[in-house]
């Protein structure tokens, strides 16, 4: 017995379902990303999505905030990214250098400042646990050591919404300290802690490797 044509309504209703399924599976899967506070296309548990880092150019002529400027003192900008999932802006981040710029062979020797402006509204503790979460993927201090800087983290970091600012500023044998929206939040005066905090966006393993490489752009010693 051969099937009956489909009509013009019965295909309407099958592309409605289908839609209505696609955007089920997205609520799903975006959770997981936005926890991140930084993602890229293959990141919590190997998840592939239709995720895009754009990089913008760096410009010199960008003005410098008073207040990182202070922190920083000649600070330029040496990459920005902007990461997009399903065509929704998660992020923008800034990645600002000092006068010695940023040496991959010596990570840990300048400060530098990571500015990112949230697009979507998160909870700072899950920040904090997705933030011990990368860490732990790249291997970074111990289960003891994460623990005790999640700890940190959560009595830190504050709950965002769209538009919101947070600056970690990284302090070469401190630790780091944090803004947000130009004002001070705090430091973590842990030296371990900095460098395993910032290697998140900049470490040559991490699951944002088309944000590092944005961000790295223009920052090499001039």
């Amino acid at each position: 017995m051969s099937r009956k044509p489909a009509t013009r309504q019965g295909l309407r209703r099958l592309r409605a379902a289908s839609a209505r399924l696609i955007a089920a599976a997205g609520m799903v899967l975006l959770p997981a990303l936005l926890l991140a506070p930084v993602t890229g296309l293959d990141t919590h548990g190997g998840m592939i999505g239709p995720g895009v880092v754009m990089a913008a150019d760096a410009s010199p002529a960008v003005a410098v905030p008073a207040w990182l400027e202070a922190e920083i003192p000649k600070a330029r900008l040496a990459g920005s990214g902007n990461f997009r999932y399903f065509g929704m802006s998660i992020y923008d981040a800034d990645f600002w250098v000092g006068p010695n710029g940023y040496r991959t062979t010596a990570p840990h020797a300048d400060r530098y400042a990571l500015d990112l402006r949230y697009a979507r509204a998160l909870v700072g503790k899950r920040i904090a646990a997705s933030s011990a979460d990368e860490m732990k993927k790249l291997g970074l201090g111990s289960a003891e050591q994460r623990a005790a800087w999640q700890t940190r983290m959560e009595a830190l970091f504050p709950d965002v919404q769209e538009g919101t600012r947070i600056t970690g500023i990284y302090l070469p044998k401190h630790g780091a300290r944090f803004y947000r929206d130009g004002k001070l939040l705090g430091e973590i005066d842990d030296p371990t802690f900095g460098a395993a905090f910032f290697a998140i966006w900049l470490d040559p393993k991490t699951t944002g490797g088309k944000l590092r490489e944005a961000l790295l752009a223009d920052a090499a010693p001039r």
